[in-house]
């Protein structure tokens, strides 16, 4: 809104819970409640580790980038359009922040190879306020959006 107020973009009802359990924090491993997720987890090299797993930003990175996705998908579908051939690349990086802790910052990546620009740029804009993982990064952390 632009008069400053925030949108409450919580959930009116749950319709799912995913569950996953971390085993050893960034050196251990990671399964979901369902057993579909049972993953080795480690440092990356450029924090300090061996990087003889995954971690948890690019986790964080597929689950945003399948996510926003689906939002476009969803929103180009409601006007009509087919959006075959589409993509979404996510970036996540993290670093150190003010307060002594760390942050993140994500860039995505979106291909829209069937639309012109004006109509892709209109279905991203739509996407970024029907994806949960933008509704709940919004005012959190940069979110930058490429449409390329």
């Amino acid at each position: 809104m632009s008069d400053g107020t925030a949108v409450d973009t919580r959930p009116t009802k749950i319709m799912y819970v995913a569950e996953a359990t971390a085993h050893g924090g960034r050196d251990g491993y990671v399964t979901s409640q369902d057993g579909h997720i049972a993953l080795r987890v480690a440092m990356p090299p450029q924090l300090g580790g061996d990087g003889s797993g995954t971690n948890p930003e690019q986790l964080f990175a597929a689950g945003y980038s399948a996510c926003f996705h689906n939002a476009l998908i969803l929103v180009g579908n409601r006007e009509g359009y087919d959006l075959t051939g589409s993509t979404v690349a996510a970036k996540v990086g993290i670093g150190p922040n003010k307060q002594r802790g760390y942050g993140l910052a994500v860039a995505l990546s979106v291909s829209l190879p069937v639309l012109d620009q004006e109509v892709a740029a209109r279905l991203v804009e739509a996407a970024h306020e029907v994806c949960p993982y933008s509704n709940a990064t919004r005012g959190n952390i940069d979110v930058t959006i490429v449409l390329g």
